[in-house]
């Protein structure tokens, strides 16, 4: 293969996480053992600093239809109500059409923190469910794959085009890139929203590594990306939201000046190395420590004869159970709240989901795969640590 942004073909395999199936693949009783795998390996580019993935699961099988929800949590919830008055306060006198796109827009959630505001919205979701979820909750969403194409259809412009957690999964990553430019008004705001993967690599949180995220951006690599479509970036920080994700504020070349900000996060990044292979080979070499502890940690659990359940059954939670081989034999059933995924099992070690308010036991141990909203399981869970229940967690994310 090319590298997914700058065609080279200095590529060096960094980390292989096996055969495993598509994660968010959760299965029905009679799919279980039948479900199709898929090389999982991250790959550097020598040329341009992009970790990437050097196989892909067709978009159509990845999102032509999930059961993903952002609605779910309330964390994240509230972070998408706190960027939409961000965006608001910051931009919203001054762009000329106070109007917003959002590109993998799911539920309608982030845009209906925006309707909240007074902003005209429009998604594009592909996912089927998701988009006549949002459909019908009033938020108007196109059911398609966001590209060149389909914001030539749209055919006009928008104050603030935003993109949250879905930039990293783009198959058809140019054309998407240059819809954002078709769509955006002259003097707009793109808002980005990815997973950083500096934060990724200090937290060792390589359950995020999976077959949708088909690219790990650091700020110089999404950057060069940006560049080649006459984007600048011109802000940014790092939000807590998924472990450490950057919300980054993308304009036409020439139109904004890069702010001190962003000037010092670049030049963080540049300091700790994020964007050399050494980081990457030393990565991996800790995940292996990783699997090493917690296989331990759960064979502990079942000789003492503990009762462990999944707490969450998120996507990034199968990447885990599977490269680590943890099945029912130490894991009885996931605690889900997403009540779409009830009955369902997940991909690969075919442990079954159990819908939260169903639970008629509760377990010794949880083992947290959604160990990105901590803070609110913690506090959601106060009763049931105080009663002594265990609450592990594989991934311990850094406070920021």
């Amino acid at each position: 293969m090319k590298c997914r942004v700058c065609d080279s073909d200095q590529l060096v395999p960094v980390i292989d996480l096996g055969e495993q199936p598509w994660c968010n693949h959760f299965l029905t009783a009679d799919q279980v053992g039948k479900e199709p795998y898929y090389p999982l390996r991250v790959v550097y580019c020598q040329s341009c600093q992009t970790a990437q993935l050097d196989f892909t699961v067709k978009k159509e099988i990845m999102f032509g239809d999930h059961t993903y929800l952002s609605g779910v949590t309330r964390s994240l919830s509230n972070h998408f109500r706190a960027v939409a008055q961000e965006v608001d306060q910051r931009f919203g006198e001054r762009v000329e059409a106070k109007a917003v796109l959002d590109i993998g827009s799911n539920d309608g959630t982030q845009l209906r923190h925006f309707q909240e505001l007074g902003w005209d919205v429009l998604g594009v979701e592909s996912s089927k469910t998701t988009a006549r979820l949002a459909n019908d909750a009033g938020v108007p969403t196109l059911n398609a794959f966001f590209n060149l194409d389909v914001a030539q259809q749209i055919g006009r412009k928008f104050g603030v085009v935003n993109a949250a957690g879905v930039f990293f999964h783009l198959e058809e990553l140019h054309s998407v890139a240059e819809g954002i430019r078709e769509a955006l008004h002259e003097q707009g705001v793109f808002v980005v929203q990815f997973l950083y993967m500096k934060r990724i690599v200090e937290n060792c949180a390589f359950d995020q590594i999976y077959h949708e995220h088909l690219l790990y951006y650091n700020l110089r690599t999404i950057e060069r990306l940006l560049n080649q479509h006459n984007l600048t970036m011109f802000d940014a920080y790092l939000s807590p939201i998924h472990g450490g994700s950057i919300i980054g504020f993308v304009a036409h070349a020439g139109q904004r000046t890069p702010s001190a900000r962003l000037e010092s996060m670049r030049a963080d990044e540049d300091a700790a190395g994020s964007n050399e292979l050494a980081t990457y080979v030393e990565f991996a070499q800790r995940i292996e420590q990783m699997k090493g502890e917690n296989l331990a940690f759960l064979e502990a659990c079942r000789r003492a004869g503990k009762r462990v359940y999944g707490m969450g059954a998120p996507v990034k939670g199968n990447t885990l159970l599977n490269y680590f081989g943890v099945g029912t034999e130490y894991i009885e059933c996931l605690v889900e709240k997403n009540v779409l995924r009830r009955g369902l099992f997940s991909p690969g070690m075919h442990i079954p989901i159990v819908i939260e308010d169903e639970l008629t036991h509760e377990p010794d141990v949880y083992y947290v795969l959604a160990w990105n909203f901590k803070q609110e399981i913690l506090a959601n869970h106060r009763d049931l640590i105080e009663q002594g229940v265990e609450f592990f967690f594989p991934v311990d994310p850094q406070a920021l």
